[in-house]
């Protein structure tokens, strides 16, 4: 079994922080997991996924969904994901893959220039999680990281919501295919977010006070943790 994983990160630092928690909590070892780093490959076809047996998809900070003609890789990032639904490749996707995955359906994505979801955030679910393969033991309220100024209010065509906040769609399920999305970070964890949010705290932050301030709230996240294995156990296996 092996994986590839999109990603859209510049910071050298945060590109193996991240690579490290997907294969963390995929359950994986180094050698089941490549990396495809659309800053490095800005252009590229389904042909990348050609030997691999599922497609993850990661957040981003240096980039936006919404602004193609600064980050050229992001039509190609969704013409990618168009593909892998016509031909019911396995995909799970975060934060900015969740974006590209809104777009890809037909869907609208927003951005806040304030007031933006940033820390743990308690999770709800839509009945219809009770009978995905990913959610249905996962428990109402549960905990995950989100840092993201642009959102999707609604779930796109084509695909069912499994998991909201107030503000925005969080999860959801392509129809009748193997493709997963969440807006929130599955493979990221409070010590991550901790140092994610120092190194980008100009990006997100209003400064010193505002960092303490969601850090020293963040909670553990185990449930939403624990879905990227579940991906991997449940549907690549």
């Amino acid at each position: 079994m092996k994986l590839l994983l999109m990603q859209i990160r510049h910071d050298p630092k945060v590109r193996r922080e991240e690579t490290e928690s997907f294969l963390r909590y995929c359950k994986l070892a180094p050698e089941e997991m490549d990396v495809l780093n659309v800053f490095d490959t800005p252009e590229f076809g389904p042909e990348v996924l050609e030997g691999y047996d599922a497609l993850l998809v990661g957040g981003a900070s240096e980039a936006s969904v919404l602004e193609p003609e600064n980050y050229p890789a992001v039509p190609y990032c969704i013409d990618l994901l168009r593909h892998c639904i016509d031909v019911d490749y396995p995909v799970f996707a975060s934060c900015f893959g969740f974006q590209l995955a809104v777009l890809a359906l037909g869907g609208t994505i927003i951005r806040d220039e304030k007031d933006f979801e940033m820390g743990s955030l308690p999770i709800y679910l839509r009945p219809a999680a009770a009978d995905d393969l990913l959610f249905h033991d996962v428990p109402d309220g549960f905990h995950a990281i989100a840092v993201h100024r642009e959102r999707s209010v609604h779930c796109p065509p084509g695909a069912t919501e499994l998991a909201f906040t107030e503000p925005c769609c969080h999860a959801f399920k392509v129809d009748g295919k193997r493709f997963w999305a969440c807006q929130f970070h599955a493979e990221v964890d409070r010590a991550t977010l901790v140092a994610r949010l120092t190194i980008y705290k100009d990006h997100y932050t209003d400064g010193d006070d505002h960092l303490d301030e969601v850090l020293s709230s963040a909670q553990e996240t185990p449930e939403s943790n624990d879905l990227m294995r579940k991906f991997v156990d449940r549907v690549v296996r």
